[in-house]
């Protein structure tokens, strides 16, 4: 049976690409395809419960190393239960983030380090990485606009970090973009839906052909 395809998109807070990844989703599966939607951290009810701890408001207390171990962990049973049996089936797995996001926003904004991030990650995704990265691309300020402006989107406890958390999360996906460019392509994500749409969708059919 032929291996299904991983892919991750990815990108600041406020870039819109949840949107565009469900739209992803929705015109893949029209073209035939056999695709999985999930998201991280979450996808499967262990690592919800996980993200509700993760994200809640009320949490400031929590270390950044603890947030990174919990990532690590939601990561690791979204992983063993959703994402490898489905490519395991041959589908398109598409992710609403991974290990990326850990490498820019604790690693980078948090200040831990890229890679002690990575290197607790490993232990967790055991060397599974994406195959195609869609980075949506969209300055940190402009990203938190749209966030304040968008009354039906959750507000997170990291939408609540200053703007310098958020420029130091843009700088570790700037990093990561460099450091893997075979793997993450970028979006600008500061055009119109329909545009950001249209240059998302190219780049993923002509990954999976």
């Amino acid at each position: 049976m032929k291996q299904g395809r991983f892919i991750t998109v990815e990108g600041s807070d406020g870039a819109g690409k949840s949107t565009i990844l469900k739209e992803l989703y929705d015109q893949l599966v029209e073209d035939g395809y056999e695709v999985v939607q999930t998201r991280e951290p979450g996808g499967i009810a262990i690592a919800e419960q996980i993200r509700e701890v993760i994200l809640n408001k009320d949490n400031t207390a929590m270390d950044i190393r603890t947030e990174a171990l919990l990532y690590a962990a939601a990561r690791r049973q979204h992983l063993v239960e959703i994402i490898i049996p489905a490519l395991e089936k041959g589908a398109i797995v598409i992710c609403d983030r991974f290990i990326d996001s850990s490498l820019a926003y604790q690693g980078n904004g948090r200040g831990i380090g890229m890679m002690e991030v990575m290197n607790i990650n490993q232990f967790a995704i055991e060397d599974k990485m994406p195959d195609l990265t869609l980075y949506f691309d969209i300055d940190p300020e402009e990203g938190l606009k749209r966030i304040a402006q968008h009354d039906g989107r959750e507000v997170n406890r990291l939408d609540l970090e200053s703007l310098d958390f958020h420029q130091k999360v843009y700088e570790g996906y700037q990093t990561l973009v460099k450091q893997y460019p075979d793997r993450i392509k970028v979006v600008d994500a500061s055009r119109n839906k329909e545009e950001v749409f249209v240059s998302a969708y190219d780049i993923v059919k002509n990954f999976i052909g």
